[in-house]
């Protein structure tokens, strides 16, 4: 730039215009914004993405041929998929970074990419990127597993045409993140996920996309269309192992609260064929998208699916599920089980945050609910339960009537009651039996009734009577991961630790990205502890503490493991901090077995053996 300024400012921008800009459209991709000698773009695949990465360096390098190595202009080319926060016509996030620091690992006219990029076109692109090793990079706390295309590697690369398909994997707030940076000079960056400027978008496009947000106004916000899961089996005999996990999964999703699903004869019309994701999302009037493969191969089944926005064709959410279970109907119950349970919180979640950054003044009653859900459904700390109560109280007002709004009313007092977070327990009980009540009159049959219902009858230690709710939810709603794990605590509190632990195991199976996952690793712990069994209480125990250190008994919980493995300093420390987050725990009646759930002797017998005695030789003080 310092020699010749005007000649490299117009190789730049031919580079942008001849080949940059024209690739990153073919490929599905939107240049978000510029940065000189470099520009944030996304794209609708990870592979569209490495695609275009390849295409353009192979240009570039052709252009090259016969420049002189001090007049050449050259472009490193970080790629990785993650998670990002998109703010109006920016993104950031860990995701981005990792990007950045791929682009400055990778050789000038060469390309690095992160091991999840790897591992989702290793069977579908044929590029011979070399195993770099775990690196450690600035301002990522993990080391980044790196895969190198060197220059050379890149010219003898055959070039792979883009099939005709529908839009492939991605993530979860997930972008397949393409850095490029000018050779030795600032970062640039490519990458997913469509909030594009105006001026990126071709004049068909800004229509497309303009017609797609006028139609969405009147689209349900939690509409889906499950498309025939593809068969890649390469063996016709197991298109009904797929058909299977398409047709269990749409009877699956129909079960959420509020949702729009399309039919299987309807969605089954495009089994096998190219689909536009936005056109089928207008045709349709759904939301989302969601489409999937099984592979098999012998004993193992894997699964790869993805949910898709149907307006922007931006993914949302991706994940591959496998397993190697022999009996396929059983491994068929699983797959489903789990995929339909992490897409209910999925979805939910995802409408939560359109609608919070819509940021409505005046948000109708069904947005409320909505967003009252998703706050619900994060950690469990009181203040997203209060905020989610506030929001199904306004729904409430807007719409006296709602079922919805009652019924999230109630969960978010009873989960307050169970944890001892109620500053009016008895008003809060009687309000949320009152709104029970005239729920199970209008409906009986919703499996986020049945398990409210379930837990406040164990805060009111009808243990049997929660048992039969807790069974009556799974009945309704058997991938209601909560309802098995919530069940487990039951059985524990009826004295039967034992039963509890193959129902826990099967809440962490249907849900293992769950945010309150926390509740399912203490149940193991406690279970454990009152069968006498320290090690592996201690283990899950600490899990529990790590994944949400918020929650004070399970700190107490920990130390009556800690102080009967005879590690009594670790004891009397786990207690202290159980005592930092609820000091008025001393003024209450020192054992844990008579703070809750107390009417059943077996359960009480064997707290008073193991947390009874624990805490004692933890030192908690005897009242």
């Amino acid at each position: 730039m310092s020699e010749h300024e005007e000649a490299t400012l117009a190789g730049l921008r031919a580079w942008r215009h001849q080949i940059a800009d024209p690739r990153i459209r073919a490929h599905r991709g939107r240049i978000i914004k510029s940065t000189g000698d470099g520009f944030l773009a996304e794209f609708a695949s990870v592979v569209d993405a490495v695609r275009c990465a390849v295409e353009m360096q192979r240009a570039m390098a052709e252009r090259n041929t016969g420049v002189s190595t001090e007049r050449r202009i050259e472009f490193r080319i970080g790629i990785n998929l993650g998670d990002i926060v998109a703010e109006d016509h920016d993104i950031f996030g860990d995701g981005v970074n990792v990007a950045a620091r791929l682009e400055a690992l990778a050789d000038p006219a060469g390309i690095c990419i992160s091991r999840t990029v790897r591992d989702h076109i290793r069977d579908k692109l044929p590029y011979a990127f070399e195993d770099r090793g775990e690196q450690q990079v600035k301002n990522i706390a993990r080391p980044v597993r790196v895969y190198a295309l060197s220059p050379a590697a890149i010219a003898a690369t055959e070039l792979v045409a883009a099939p005709r398909r529908r839009t492939t994997s991605m993530g979860v707030g997930l972008a397949a993140l393409l850095i490029v940076l000018l050779a030795g000079a600032g970062g640039w960056w490519l990458w997913g996920r469509p909030h594009p400027p105006d001026q990126a978008l071709s004049s068909a496009d800004t229509a497309s996309s303009r017609s797609a947000s006028a139609q969405g106004a009147a689209v349900p916000r939690l509409s889906i269309v499950v498309l025939p899961f593809d068969n890649l089996s390469h063996d016709p005999d197991q298109d009904y192992f797929a058909d299977g996990i398409t047709e269990d999964l749409t009877t699956d999703l129909s079960r959420i609260a509020g949702s729009f699903v399309i039919a299987r004869n309807t969605a089954f019309t495009y089994k096998g064929k190219s689909v536009d994701v936005r056109q089928l999302g207008r045709d349709l009037g759904v939301h989302y998208v969601l489409e999937g493969s099984v592979r098999r191969a012998g004993e193992q089944v894997q699964v790869n699916v993805q949910l898709i926005d149907a307006e922007s064709g931006a993914h949302v959410w991706a994940d591959r599920f496998d397993t190697d279970r022999r009996n396929l109907a059983e491994a068929q119950s699983e797959i489903t089980g789990r995929l339909a349970r992490t897409l209910n919180l999925e979805l939910v979640q995802a409408v939560g945050r359109q609608i919070e950054q819509e940021r409505s003044i005046n948000p109708d009653a069904a947005d409320l609910i909505m967003r009252g859900w998703a706050l619900y459904q994060r950690t469990q700390v009181p203040a997203s339960r209060n905020e989610s109560k506030r929001d199904f109280e306004r729904a409430l007002e807007l719409d006296p009537n709602s079922y919805d709004a009652k019924l999230g009313i109630a969960a978010s007092l009873v989960v307050d009651l169970s944890g001892g977070y109620s500053e009016q327990p008895a008003a809060d009980e009687a309000k949320a039996e009152k709104l029970l009540g005239e729920l199970l009159v209008r409906d009986p049959n919703r499996s986020q009734l049945h398990q409210t219902i379930a837990l406040l009858r164990r805060v009111q230690n009808r243990l049997p009577e929660s048992r039969i709710e807790w069974e009556r939810a799974i009945e309704l709603d058997p991938n209601n991961a909560i309802a098995y794990g919530q069940l487990g605590v039951t059985l524990i509190y009826l004295g039967d630790p034992a039963a509890a632990i193959p129902l826990e195991e099967k809440r962490i199976r249907l849900n293992p990205d769950d945010p309150n996952i926390a509740l399912a690793y203490w149940s193991l712990g406690l279970a454990h502890l009152l069968l006498g069994q320290n090690d592996p209480a201690v283990e899950w125990l600490t899990k529990a503490c790590a994944a949400n250190p918020r929650v004070y008994y399970f700190y107490l919980d920990l130390a009556a493991a800690l102080a009967l493995q005879g590690h009594t300093d670790e004891a009397r420390a786990a207690l202290a901090e159980a005592l930092k987050l609820r000091p008025e725990v001393n003024s209450m009646v020192r054992q844990r077995a008579r703070w809750a759930y107390t009417n059943n002797p077996a359960y009480r017998a064997l707290a008073e053996k193991t947390i009874d005695l624990g805490l004692h030789l933890a030192g908690m003080p005897d009242q």
